[in-house]
């Protein structure tokens, strides 16, 4: 053998090892990932949620103490000295054996001597707001359960009175009030039955309006206001469940959906002693308006009541004493597309004036509002959103929001003067790229903030205000982000692609073993709806992107327009009775321009997959598009927008009565007959929320049309489709093995 030719074998050899292992690392890599995206388990580990105490000094946790018991301490923010505020033998109920609550919440009286304690809770549909509470008088260590002789975990939303002499809470849709100190106690309200719901909310106002909690405490403590549904004539849907025994049972709840008659609902007030209530007598049919929030002006009798109009155009502020009859309208906020809800109204210079959010110059801004409504004046001020206000500090006078005017795709924190010229000042360090959130104090002097980004695992640290100096690493993910960086896998690429003459945020995560040489297969997550927004620069948490592009994917996400992104009011509500139109116009367009700037991406392998709303623009990409989209899995999906709720729908859409024909055309189901490529269809038969019944009328409509498509039901699963032993792995390999088969992974 020649030198040259030994030379050329020993590189050969070298070649094939090197290959070798870097095979192997990839395989090692892939099964990894799949472990974890199967199983659903967020990678790494990390995060630690804290409560703050009023001073804003300290913050409250629950810990296990060395005999596995659970107490509940406290920390310094300053130096983290740990002090146990609650030891364990106080939560015991039965201390001779040792049994002890299973707390999943609690809250503090106002002088923080007394505790409610939230144990033993059961799911009303999304979360934990069902079951049962005790007091806990930490003067005298005595341990009470609240509402004995009412059903085992029936109590909801249970509150200290100012005083702390009294607890309110509801049961069986009626609200009561206990004494503490007589233990003993009262319905206020006696009409709450299947369809009478007094302090607490209907279906369809807990899943769009985020209400729950359906009472207040005056100031004085003598009066509770509340709200009330009166549910009949509403239309009521029934989910059948035929897995759990030999004879189908079924679930019957009111669900209003788009178009059809709503809830009746009222706000009054009763005496905390019983008796008649006081309805306000607020203009407008209850049917055709919403109540979404109300609240006492603190430390008053006042209440503050935000009504929206059906179609949610208009927000109109009412005002009420307790025992007055001053019924006033304050102001009002309109929009010719919608209004959202304000949830952090704050109060200034002795309840002198009130913040509110708005869109009205055409930007999310923060106004300050004078009492009587007739003064309204920016607090902050720019041609940027305001996403999100975090803290406020009336005693230096500035407010701390969240706003990102350069990246849509990133987050950091601001802050305006209350009463200044609307100039606002960055806050979080500039240098680090991405989405910072912060937990503040109430006296804005802490807070725990979290930064990162697509590749940087979450950093956790306690910052000093108002110079916003870290002082200490809260979580050390240092581990975590050298395990992740050991993969050696492709993060999200950010990049812009056009759809039209509009420039859209988009990421994309290549193939491991990447060549540029050659075509890949796409994969497209998509949302696509007014709610949410996919194209985020933070960590994700999940692995199932890095999987599917492991196999030899690239995997894309575009933020059409219309997605709630801070980009101004016209981005946002362009969409305003097209829900559906535009956003699979932008997807196809968006991609085919992604194809045009990289030809590593091979445009006649597009694939396409959402969830709820993603689910919705899959079927429209592939309906309206079949020369784009060649495969498309759809989950738990609206296929025609008459069938979803009002609140949600209305409020993008108008009603299908005003709005025939946008309704038509955003919802998939009309274009059923465009179906050319491969399509997989999952739902959960027990989707309370997405009704399986669009699964099934799609079906009926693509059989109609003699189209081939793939099905896939999960029974008695919910929106999530999370419930049940193997769902998730099940869900996932479904998947992966439809998008194997239908849309061959690899470069060519």
């Amino acid at each position: 053998m020649t030198t040259f030719q030994r030379a050329t074998f020993l590189l050969y050899i070298l070649i094939m090892c090197s290959g070798a292992a870097f095979a192997q690392k990839k395989t090692d890599t892939a099964k990894m990932l799949q472990s974890r995206a199967y199983g659903s388990i967020v990678y790494p580990s990390y995060g630690r949620h804290i409560e703050w105490m009023p001073d804003g000094e300290h913050y409250i946790q629950v810990e296990q103490n060395a005999h596995a018991k659970e107490e509940i301490v406290t920390y310094s923010a300053k130096d983290e000295r740990r002090t146990v505020l609650i030891p364990a033998e106080q939560l015991m109920i039965d201390k001779a054996s040792g049994e002890q609550l299973a707390l999943w919440d609690f809250s503090f009286s106002d002088d923080q001597e007394k505790v409610l304690l939230f144990t033993n809770t059961k799911k009303v549909w999304r979360y934990h707001t069902r079951g049962d509470y005790w007091v806990l008088d930490r003067k005298r260590g005595a341990l009470h359960q609240l509402g004995k002789g009412l059903p085992e975990s029936s109590l909801m939303f249970a509150k200290f009175s100012p005083d702390a002499s009294k607890v309110a809470y509801v049961s069986r849709n009626n609200i009561y009030v206990e004494d503490l100190k007589t233990q003993t106690y009262k319905a206020i309200t006696t009409d709450g039955n299947d369809t009478i719901v007094n302090g607490t909310f209907d279906w369809v106002y807990e899943e769009e309006f985020d209400c729950r909690d359906g009472f207040r405490w005056s100031g004085d403590g003598k009066y509770i206001a509340y709200w009330q549904s009166n549910t009949s004539g509403t239309g009521w849907f029934d989910i059948i469940n035929n897995v759990d025994s030999i004879y189908p049972t079924i679930q019957h709840f009111p669900y209003p959906k788009a178009g059809t008659t709503n809830s009746a609902v009222k706000i009054g007030y009763v005496s905390a002693d019983g008796g008649t209530t006081t309805w306000l007598p607020i203009p407008g049919d209850e049917r055709n308006n919403y109540l979404p929030r109300m609240e006492f002006v603190p430390g008053t009798n006042r209440l503050f009541i935000q009504q929206m109009d059906r179609p949610q155009h208009t927000n109109r502020v009412w005002t009420a004493t307790i025992g007055q009859n001053d019924l006033k309208s304050l102001f009002k906020d309109s929009d010719k597309a919608w209004v959202e809800t304000n949830d952090n109204v704050k109060w200034l210079k002795g309840n002198k004036f009130f913040t509110w959010m708005s869109e009205r110059d055409g930007w999310r801004h923060l106004y300050r509002v004078s009492a009587d409504g007739k003064q309204m004046s920016l607090i902050t001020k720019g041609d940027f959103d305001v996403i999100q206000q975090v803290g406020l500090d009336e005693k230096s006078g500035y407010v701390y929001f969240i706003a990102s005017p350069d990246n849509a795709t990133q987050r950091y924190l601001y802050r305006a003067k209350l009463f200044g010229n609307g100039q606002c000042e960055l806050v979080s360090d500039a240098s680090q790229k991405g989405q910072h959130s912060y937990n503040m104090s109430p006296t804005c002097t802490w807070a725990v903030h979290t930064f990162s980004n697509a590749h940087t695992v979450p950093q956790i640290d306690m910052q000093s205000f108002p110079s916003g100096k870290s002082v200490r690493t809260m979580v050390d993910n240092s581990k975590a982000q050298q395990e992740f960086d050991e993969l050696g896998i492709h993060t999200k690429e950010f990049v812009k692609v056009k759809s039209g003459d509009l420039m859209l945020d988009a990421w994309m995560i290549k193939p491991y073993d990447f060549d540029a040489s050659k075509k890949y297969p796409v994969i497209i997550d998509v949302y696509g709806e007014p709610a949410n927004s996919t194209v985020q620069d933070v960590w994700s948490g999940s692995t199932w992107h890095q999987y599917l592009a492991s196999l030899g994917y690239i995997v894309v996400s575009i933020e059409n327009r219309g997605a709630a992104v801070p980009r101004g009011r016209e981005w946002r509500k362009c969409i305003y009775g097209e829900v559906g139109t535009f956003a699979s116009q932008d997807q196809a367009q968006g991609i085919l321009d992604l194809a045009r700037q990289y030809p590593f991406i091979d445009a006649e392998r597009i694939g396409i997959t959402g969830w709820s709303g993603g689910g919705s623009q899959t079927l429209n990409c592939m309906f309206r598009y079949p020369e784009v989209f060649k495969t498309g899995i759809a989950v738990a999906f609206v296929a025609d927008q008459r069938l979803y709720d009002t609140i949600y729908q209305e409020r993008y859409m108008n009603t299908p009565q005003n709005n025939p024909e946008g309704y038509e055309k955003g919802s998939p189901i009309s274009y059923a007959d465009g179906l050319e490529g491969h399509l997989l269809l999952i739902h959960g038969t027990g989707d309370d929320n997405v009704h399986y019944q669009n699964c099934e009328m799609l079906v009926n409509k693509l059989i109609e049309k003699g189209k081939i498509f793939y099905q896939v039901s999960y029974p008695m699963r919910s929106h999530s489709i999370s419930e049940g032993a193997g769902t998730t792995h099940h869900l996932r390999k479904t998947m992966e093995d439809f998008w194997l088969k239908y849309l061959p992974a690899g470069g060519r």
